[in-house]
């Protein structure tokens, strides 16, 4: 992809973009714009992440629009648009791509030649031609899922890596935890260091490493597990696997910070809400996934 084509050109290869002018629902609208395209296709397109609204995807098709609402149609089936079981492209354009990661695989190799989320973007960008590579600006733990953004150019790498804390506005993430939590919600405060094993250990003083924060919401529970949702004030290395395991409730199946309950054979946390402003545009993006299924088909076996 050329690199000087403007932000605005290259949406109008990826979308067509529509002005509400009515009240209506947005499965509505997509079949009245797009004439002649079947219920089921329309919806097919909202659960492919094709639809923006204000900027920001939604999969609801009863979301209501009010007039004058930006909506931006896809004219690629994202689901398609990269096959990897590893790898789901939520949002692209010419200098960032946001995807959604399943557990079990690198952000970015360790060493050389590892398979990472970065050699699946790449080889992705290489068979389409781009003239771009995957730059990481941050990462999640080989076992955790969820939203991540990758740079396309160095000139979005160097922004997004240097202005970090201040262009990310809100980081969410969902876990199943130990037990059962029995407060409403609080926040977690500690500074976080590796020893020379690598495992990160938390002070609730200064101990020459790194002050992390963490809020958290219970959000429903059962005798054995908690399903919680974390915001982090602070990105730092482990850091929410390290703070639910000073809560006494650390995340189910971690292996490194838990306490031996595996209840779904994985790693349960997922990252998903990114908000960030877009590092050339400066427009605000907002992105969600939803819950995975077997984090909350674990409580809905309790109702």
């Amino acid at each position: 992809m050329a690199r000087n084509m403007s932000g605005a050109a290259y949406a109008a290869t990826k979308y067509h973009e529509f002005t509400v002018r009515e009240r209506c629902t947005l499965l509505e609208f997509i079949m009245k714009q797009m004439s002649g395209i079947s219920r089921n296709k329309a919806k097919d397109i909202l659960s492919g992440h094709g639809i923006m609204v204000d900027m920001k995807y939604t999969t609801q098709y009863d979301y209501m629009l009010e007039p004058g609402m930006q909506v931006r149609i896809s004219k690629h089936k994202r689901t398609t648009e990269l096959n990897s079981k590893f790898v789901k492209i939520v949002y692209e354009d010419k200098d960032i791509i946001v995807i959604e990661k399943a557990p079990g695989i690198l952000s970015m190799a360790a060493t050389a030649r590892q398979y990472c989320v970065k050699t699946v973007l790449d080889e992705y960008f290489q068979r389409r031609h781009f003239k771009c590579t995957a730059h990481v600006v941050h990462r999640l733990d080989r076992e955790t899922s969820g939203l991540m953004v990758y740079a396309k150019n160095m000139d979005a790498e160097r922004i997004l890596e240097e202005n970090w804390q201040s262009i990310v506005t809100d980081r969410r993430y969902i876990a199943v935890l130990c037990g059962k939590l029995e407060r409403e919600g609080g926040t977690i405060q500690s500074w976080l260091k590796d020893n020379k094993a690598f495992i990160t250990y938390s002070s609730p003083t200064d101990n020459g490493g790194k002050l992390a924060i963490t809020h958290f919401h219970t959000l429903q529970t059962t005798d054995e597990y908690s399903l919680v949702e974390m915001k982090l004030e602070t990105g730092r290395k482990n850091q929410i696997r390290v703070h639910m395991k000073d809560l006494g409730h650390p995340v189910a199946g971690d292996d490194k910070y838990g306490n031996g309950q595996n209840p779904l054979g994985r790693l349960a946390l997922h990252a998903f809400r990114l908000e960030f402003f877009h590092p050339i545009t400066h427009q605000r993006m907002e992105f969600e996934t939803p819950f995975p299924t077997p984090f909350t088909r674990l409580f809905n076996k309790q109702i």
